[in-house]
């Protein structure tokens, strides 16, 4: 520091090679950084004053975001006057603060005075963690602590939310963008929303920013969008860090772990991982408002939760069958994960799925003003099934056991409608379902403004970040490992509601939305809660195991179903597609780099559907279809083997790898050591080592995701054999201390992926 002050310079960059920090002497403590500054960040940084007293004492009140929404709001009569204060702020879209949104922000300002640069907000799904984001970026860019902002999200409807969001409280005084849609302007905003994985597609987030890049990133749903090795991302940039999660630490406070595999303890690492990144290792998060203190404070609706499962779902949620987590190519996590076509084939049983369906209508809440109406109309629905297949049988069910009910109502099968990535306008169709437009408007009764759809059967595309305030009930008939999802999915029916019949000729007839139904066919609340009491319990019939049978519902399915297995599965390779060996007489399959070229123009770029897909976020999809009708066809023969060879890589490439260099997310495939090294920095992200250690875990770290033997001989602890039987030796191993176990569970837990290159 002294010598920095001789020298007149604020910031101090330190390396021994291998490790490096940069110091604001200025501010703070040295922070670890992977990659030295650009000058010019560095330039932009040296104008970055950080205050952290201004930012203590700033008054935050109720009215905080709306000074900035209409600067002259406490001089207008209709805001002054109490009997047009509430019309006066819904006709001009003003959002105050409730009061623990402003609790919130100043227990963040209580953490910071005291020192703290990261935040960890716990908050139910529906308190409106979008708004106090938009006032901690204000406060943090009136009082000086952020020059500029990043808010990192998991999904891409929650990034067109989240900007939105942002230019309604915060556009009169700040600019923000979408960095994809702002690649070559993004640094004139000051603030960047974007998914994690724009940013970790091809280590993007080293090639096209400076540590110094943002004062401020926020992660909304923390323990997804940073989870893993995506905590990389955040840890790349110094400064403050605040996280959003609607997912309590305690969620599997009923859980003893039987083993370190299982799904449910690979959850709980990662929640408790979340709370060690933002410094709140004791589990006391910054601030917390749950679901609990959120219906009794009048905020939020508890959900009835109904127990209704079948004997073929209890045996489906059997955890050493399908407690499992799956890790992708590029390292995130897949929460949904089970033996995908063991349990396809029983929850196709059409008994099963008509028992579901049935339980639901039989048993599901009906709209109330209707029911004043002297009309049986169902209340609105979604329901989450596991496949688009799945969902597309369970809407055709629905649809039958509507028109059994109300012939009248519902006679051109539009009750119940699919609304998944693979149906087309499935994204206005989740708008027109939220504003009552799905299916047009409802027959009885006449002239309520409610749609005639009263049913969303989808996949995933309604999890998080959807609206849809008059929900009535929400139908979980898929298995999910996930607490994140679990709690999201649960959150859909927790926003309050007034049901409302206008005639114009008497009163309108209102009622309030009291509560909703959540029904539970595969025991979810017992399997994150053990002994779980439920509201309500449904007796369903008992079900015949069936032969099942093949894609076209004749003939055997194929092979008999495998045996349960054991702990967690991985399916990483999943993806791998099979090539075709032969040649067609008379065809050369040939292809080079032009007909690359062409085959991506032409079946990728120029196919709507895949493209449309890819756009949306439902890369699954988008591989599965890309599988299905592009490779190994007969215009280009295009399949991985051939790509691999173009391009000259030197391990197995995937079919979501070629779709992001196809799209452009990626500039190229890397070869083996270039991904095991952009693997290696993410670790050291994680896990810091110090120099004396850098050496030989590093070594640790590769041996162990290559060699399949120092994988063995960890797992079998016959450390011994690492002396005659492994690239990695016993004095190696010995030097490695805690990072014996550190490595191995970070590898397992989000680099196993790289294990089948």
């Amino acid at each position: 520091r002294n010598y920095a002050r001789n020298a007149g310079a604020r910031f101090v960059i330190l390396s021994n090679g291998n490790i490096h920090y940069f110091w604001d002497t200025k501010h703070g403590n040295p922070d670890t950084i992977s990659r030295f500054p650009t000058q010019d960040s560095i330039t932009q940084y040296e104008k970055y004053t950080p205050n952290p007293a201004e930012l203590a004492q700033t008054v935050v009140d109720e009215n905080y975001i709306v000074s900035t929404q209409i600067p002259t709001f406490a001089t207008d009569p209709a805001f002054q006057n109490e009997a047009t204060r509430v019309e006066f702020l819904k006709n001009n879209k003003l959002k105050q603060l409730r009061p623990y949104q402003v609790q919130a922000i100043r227990a963040l300002q209580e953490s910071a005075k005291s020192g703290s640069q990261r935040f960890l907000f716990e908050m139910a799904t529906g308190t409106g963690k979008t708004l106090i984001s938009a006032a901690v970026i204000k406060l943090f860019l009136k009082s000086g602590n952020a020059r500029r902002v990043l808010f990192l999200v998991d999904r891409l409807e929650l990034e067109d939310q989240a900007q939105k969001a942002f230019v309604q409280y915060l556009g009169h005084d700040f600019r923000s963008v979408i960095y994809k849609d702002s690649r070559d302007s993004w640094a004139n905003a000051s603030i960047v929303v974007s998914t994690i994985q724009t940013f970790l597609a091809g280590d993007r987030y080293k090639k096209e920013f400076s540590p110094t890049d943002f004062e401020l990133v926020i992660s909304d749903e923390a323990h997804r969008s940073i989870g893993g090795n995506s905590r990389a991302v955040f840890e790349y940039f110094v400064g403050y860090k605040l996280g959003l999660t609607a997912t309590p630490k305690n969620y599997l406070r009923g859980f003893d772990a039987e083993g370190a595999d299982s799904q449910r303890e690979y959850e709980r690492r990662l929640l408790i991982d979340t709370y060690k990144t933002f410094g709140c290792e004791a589990g006391n998060p910054t601030f917390s408002y749950d679901l609990e203190k959120g219906a009794e404070e009048g905020y939020l609706i508890k959900p009835t939760l109904v127990d209704a499962r079948t004997n073929i779902t209890t045996e489906l949620l059997s955890e050493e069958g399908y407690a499992v987590h799956t890790l992708t190519e590029s390292g995130e996590t897949i929460d949904e994960t089970f033996n995908e076509r063991h349990y396809e084939r029983k929850i196709f049983n059409e008994e099963t799925n008509i028992a579901m369906c049935k339980a639901l209508i039989d048993n599901g809440l009906f709209d109330p003003v209707a029911k004043q109406l002297g009309a049986n109309l169902f209340g609105k629905t979604i329901v989450f099934a596991v496949s688009q297949r799945h969902a597309a049988r369970l809407t055709n069910i629905l649809n039958k056991i509507a028109f059994e009910k109300w012939p009248e109502q519902y006679s051109e099968s539009n009750f119940a409608m699919q609304v998944s990535s693979q149906v087309a306008s499935a994204q206005q169709m989740t708008i027109n379902f939220a504003n009552n437009r799905l299916g047009g408007q409802t027959i009885q009764p006449e002239g309520y403004d409610t749609s005639k759809t009263r049913v969303a059967v989808t996949v995933g595309m309604m999890t998080t970040g959807y609206d849809c305030q008059d929900l009535l009930n929400i139908a979980l008939m898929r298995p999910v490992f996930s607490p994140t999802d679990f709690v999201q999915i649960k959150g859909r029916g927790t926003r309050k509601w007034q049901f409302e019949y206008n005639d114009y000729q008497n009163d309108p007839i209102t009622e309030p939305k009291e509560k909703f139904k959540f029904f539970d066919f595969f025991a979810t609340c017992e399997y994150f809660e053990n002994e779980f009491e439920y509201d309500e319990k449904i007796k369903l019939p008992t079900i015949k195991i069936t032969p099942p049978t093949g894609p076209g519902g004749d003939g055997p399915a194929g092979d008999p179903p495998p045996e349960p297995p054991k702990g967690p599965i991985d399916l990483a390779t999943s993806d791998e597609l099979a090539t075709i060996s032969e040649t067609p007489e008379g065809v050369i399959m040939r292809i080079d780099r032009e007909g690359f070229k062409r085959a991506v123009e032409e079946d990728v770029l120029g196919n709507e559907t895949l493209k449309n897909m890819w756009q949306n976020g439902d890369t699954e999809e988008a591989e599965d279809f890309a599988k299905k009708q592009i490779f190994d066809k007969p215009k280009y023969f295009l399949n991985l083997d051939k790509i691999k060879k173009i391009f000259g890589v030197d391990r197995r490439i995937t079919v979501k790898e070629f779709l992001q260099v196809a799209f452009g997310d990626k500039e190229t495939f890397e070869m083996k050591d270039d991904l095991l090294e952009s693997e290696w920095e993410k670790f050291m992200e994680v896990n810091p080592v110090d120099q004396a250690h850098y050496a030989p875990v590093k070594m640790f770290f590769k041996a162990y995701v290559t060699d399949e033997k120092v994988r063995e001989i960890v797992t079998s602890r016959q450390i011994g054999r690492f002396s005659t039987e492994s690239s990695f030796h016993f004095d190696e191993y010995q030097q490695l201390n805690g990072f014996k176990t550190i490595v191995p569970q970070y590898v397992r837990d989000y680099a196993y992926h790289l294990t089948n290159l």
